[in-house]
């Protein structure tokens, strides 16, 4: 039987924990778009380079996890759940997103993956019969416009990109992956605790990973250089492992929905630097659609938040 969350308070630390995770999570687009730039490397590969360099630090989260004295063992049912939403959230859907990343611009994959908290909301009302309020309806129809408006103002600027639908439609599947990854961690994490579970989750996502690199890969494009090396390394760390853990520590402060509402800085933080790092172009539909997107957002998080009151 699962728990309901309490509401938490919006603490200072919790807030800048949570501000610098969601940061930190908005870089990955820019580092997947620049290694993709300056490389000869294949999604599978860079994927595989950023779990090669997160696995030590998660392995490490797991030894202290089961070493505390409070620890208790995972049931089967739990390790089925933890492997199953661990594969869900950051091996296929990382695979859809890097794949799709090879054919659109940064700030559009940010924002169609941002997506997510309405597919969380649908997940919840046609799986967990949850109803859906007058208030996230319109929130629905803000998220989708902005990301309607968004979508076809760029079709109009990257019109010579022949797999621009393609790209669309993958990432488009990352984020009803992530969604499903969402639900069901903010279901198993009060009953486990939100390290021992972001540890787990990631260890399961890794052996998916290399399983798949193992039978698909291409061994010869680890021997690129030592840039494509650091390009894993920074995925590893200032876009995996540093903001899962801060993530992790503000929901434990702050509790889910505050942190799904200070997150919405995510597609704003990528826009401004896809601008400035990758010289991807802003222009006036992208502008208003992520106003829509991150406005529905908003009203999602909040009425969540006053459900729960």
């Amino acid at each position: 039987m699962y728990t309901s969350e309490k509401i938490k308070r919006i603490s200072l630390a919790g807030f800048v924990i949570t501000f610098f995770g969601s940061v930190l999570f908005s870089t990955k687009a820019i580092i997947v778009k620049k290694a993709f730039l300056n490389t000869p490397v294949d999604a599978l590969t860079l994927l595989t380079l950023r779990m090669i360099f997160s696995l030590p630090f998660y392995v490490g989260a797991v030894i202290l996890a089961t070493k505390k004295l409070e620890n208790v063992p995972l049931t089967r049912s739990q390790w089925i759940q933890v492997i199953a939403i661990g594969l869900l959230g950051y091996y296929l859907s990382s695979l859809f997103d890097f794949i799709g990343l090879q054919y659109i611009s940064a700030g559009l994959e940010r924002l169609i993956l941002f997506l997510y908290p309405s597919f969380v909301v649908l997940i919840n009302t046609f799986f967990f019969r949850q109803k859906i309020t007058r208030i996230q309806q319109i929130a629905l129809l803000l998220t989708y416009s902005g990301i309607g408006l968004a979508y076809f103002g760029e079709l109009k600027i990257d019109t010579s990109n022949p797999h621009f639908l393609l790209g669309s439609f993958l990432v488009f599947l990352c984020a009803i992956t992530y969604a499903l990854y969402i639900v069901g961690s903010g279901r198993i994490i009060p009953l486990i605790g939100a390290t021992k579970f972001t540890a787990y989750a990631m260890l399961a996502a890794t052996g998916g990973i290399f399983i798949h690199f193992f039978l698909k890969g291409s061994y010869s494009g680890l021997n690129t250089g030592a840039g494509l090396w650091g390009y894993g390394l920074l995925l590893a760390m200032v876009a995996t492992v540093i903001p899962s853990f801060l993530i992790s520590n503000g929901l434990k402060r702050i509790g889910s929905n505050n942190v799904a509402i200070i997150s919405s800085i995510g597609p704003v933080s990528t826009i401004i630097q896809a601008h400035y790092i990758l010289g991807e172009k802003i222009f006036a539909a992208q502008i208003i659609g992520t106003i829509l997107v991150i406005a529905g957002v908003l009203l999602i998080g909040w009425k969540s938040q006053g459900a729960d009151a």
